[in-house]
């Protein structure tokens, strides 16, 4: 009886030891103050895929609460978004903001953040018709955006007039004019069946996260609606008269003369030599008036500072 009682208490101390023990591992190593301020540290000297790590291993080990966790992975998803250029993993980390944090005063900005990893991934028509026609058991069946006489399949896929019809007008001037005769508009069929096909063989190679390609499409098409807004916003501000054409020829007459071997003025030229030229010179000038105007009234609508003497 003594023997069983003894053998009782010392498993006991043993189990309440291996328990201790077991505390004493699982208690973090350094203060959680120290594991944040580490993983900024490594942020601001650009070592981002170290302070990912280090922000996960925050969160993982310490436990913090809803306000600072929600905190926490914004950073990880900040840093994704704004220094790694991975559009993938960042929305991954605001959607577990939106999901499991949505009372966060975050929200606001996570929505905002995510709209814009979805425009930087492209998430195109294009890639809406492939999920459409996945879908059904007869792709043929999806409906056609660009309607018209079937010319050409690529697999299931089937080009329409209405398709190349769409291309075509996607093309500068110059280039439409040169596609009037059959036999170029097939060849040019060929050109965008191989455009295709070598875009399908991108895909399935998985080049499409490719990081380079994701940042060269979003900066391709920010320039492009950055063009295409000072088109609309400059047009309407740029009204070039005759009258206007002979005054800047006036008051520039001595950048439209001919010079000889020495570089001494030889003759002037009259207005209408250099018609054209005076009001190309003209319109660019006044666009480029009409674009500082227009920078200057952005600047000051959303109160912007630049702070020059820190370059």
């Amino acid at each position: 009886m003594y023997f069983q009682k003894s053998v009782t208490i010392l498993l006991f101390c043993l189990a309440s030891a291996f328990a201790w023990s077991c505390q004493q591992e699982a208690k973090p190593e350094f203060d959680s103050a120290a594991v944040r301020d580490y993983a900024s540290s490594l942020y601001n000297r650009q070592l981002y895929a170290q302070a990912i790590g280090e922000y996960q291993y925050y969160l993982d080990t310490y436990k913090p609460g809803a306000a600072e966790a929600a905190n926490i992975n914004y950073n990880i998803a900040n840093i994704y978004f704004e220094r790694v250029k991975d559009y993938e993993n960042a929305l991954t980390f605001y959607l577990r903001i939106k999901h499991f944090y949505s009372d966060s005063p975050l929200i606001d900005e996570v929505n905002k953040r995510m709209v814009e990893c979805l425009e930087r991934l492209d998430r195109s028509a294009d890639a809406q018709q492939v999920a459409e026609e996945s879908a059904l058991l007869d792709p043929t069946q999806a409906k056609k955006r660009r309607p018209g006489e079937v010319i050409a399949k690529i697999g299931k896929r089937t080009i329409t007039t209405g398709d190349l019809e769409h291309e075509i007008s996607q093309l500068p001037s110059y280039m439409k004019s040169q596609l009037t005769e059959r036999s170029q508009k097939i060849d040019f069929l060929r050109q965008y069946i191989a455009t295709e096909l070598l875009y399908d063989t991108a895909k399935r190679r998985g080049l499409e996260k490719d990081q380079g390609v994701i940042e060269g499409a979003f900066q391709a098409k920010k320039n492009l609606m950055v063009q295409k807004l000072l088109e609309e916003e400059i047009s309407k501000d740029v009204n070039v008269a005759e009258s206007d054409a002979e005054l800047y020829y006036k008051a520039h007459r001595d950048r439209y003369v001919e010079k000889n071997e020495k570089g001494e003025v030889v003759r002037t030229k009259a207005l209408d030599e250099v018609r054209q030229q005076v009001m190309q010179e003209l319109i660019r000038e006044k666009q480029q008036e009409a674009y500082n105007k227009l920078v200057q009234r952005m600047m000051r609508a959303e109160s912007v500072d630049i702070y020059e003497d820190k370059l």
